[in-house]
């Protein structure tokens, strides 16, 4: 009776066993294909990656040859008649109002750091009351533009018509690119005007120091600010061809 009992025991156990290593032969197949799977994404971002690489190097290489092209042409154009020239003038009017060109000049560089201020002193448990949002750099840049700022950059990017300022998790995206603070805009323009338009009573710098957000403005008598160093497509606009007697 023993041993039938022993029997029936061992019997039970080699079941189980057999089992659980069925379930773990099973899972061990299902892991294999996850990770088979996530190698295999991770092969074909890499070669989209690389493919967007090699795109981006051709992109530039054709800027660098039209740059110099460019350049031959306005060589040219120098040594030839008054119309010549003020066409040119005219294109380095465009250039600097379309970002494509470095520019240089007096002008403000104003800094932003979130607040050092405990939001418990506020009787606010949000916290994010107390850290840059877009918002916040849009008031600035919108403040500057409306008092005469005639290039900016946020970060160093040159800021077009085009470009996007928006929260992306704790960063900021500007250009495609994401910074974090501090934030630092520079604009050139009559530096008077553009220092007196954000320390208005009651106007941006007051409205971001409320939260503690810090601004910090200065006036300098040379600013740098770089070209737009990305590609501009235009897919939808198109400028209008008049027609003769138009």
């Amino acid at each position: 009776m023993k041993n039938t009992r022993a029997q029936i025991a061992i019997a039970f156990i080699c079941i189980l066993l057999g089992f659980m290593i069925s379930i773990q032969f099973k899972s061990v197949r299902r892991n294999n294909k996850l990770v088979s799977s996530q190698f295999q994404r991770a092969d074909e971002l890499q070669v989209q990656l690389n493919k967007e690489r090699e795109n981006n190097e051709k992109l530039y290489q054709q800027l660098i040859q039209y740059e110099k092209d460019l350049n031959a042409l306005r060589q040219d154009v120098s040594e030839k008649s008054g119309y010549a020239k003020s066409l040119l003038e005219q294109l380095n009017r465009a250039e600097i109002l379309a970002g494509l060109t470095d520019v240089e000049g007096k002008g403000v560089i104003v800094t932003l750091n979130d607040s050092k201020l405990k939001s418990e002193n506020f009787g606010q448990s949000d916290e994010n009351y107390f850290i840059i949002h877009d918002e916040d750099i849009l008031m600035v840049i919108n403040e500057l533009a409306d008092a005469g700022a005639e290039a900016m950059s946020l970060n160093d990017e040159r800021l077009l018509a085009t470009s996007e300022i928006r929260c992306a998790g704790a960063t900021v995206s500007v250009n495609n690119n994401r910074y974090s603070t501090p934030f630092v805009i520079k604009a050139i323009g009559d530096p008077d005007t553009l220092e007196a338009a954000l320390n208005l009573r009651g106007g941006v710098k007051d409205i971001l120091s409320t939260w503690g957000i810090e601004v910090t403005v200065k006036k300098s008598n040379k600013i740098m600010i770089p070209r737009y160093n990305g590609v501009i497509n235009f897919k939808y606009a198109k400028p209008v061809v008049k027609k003769e007697g138009e």
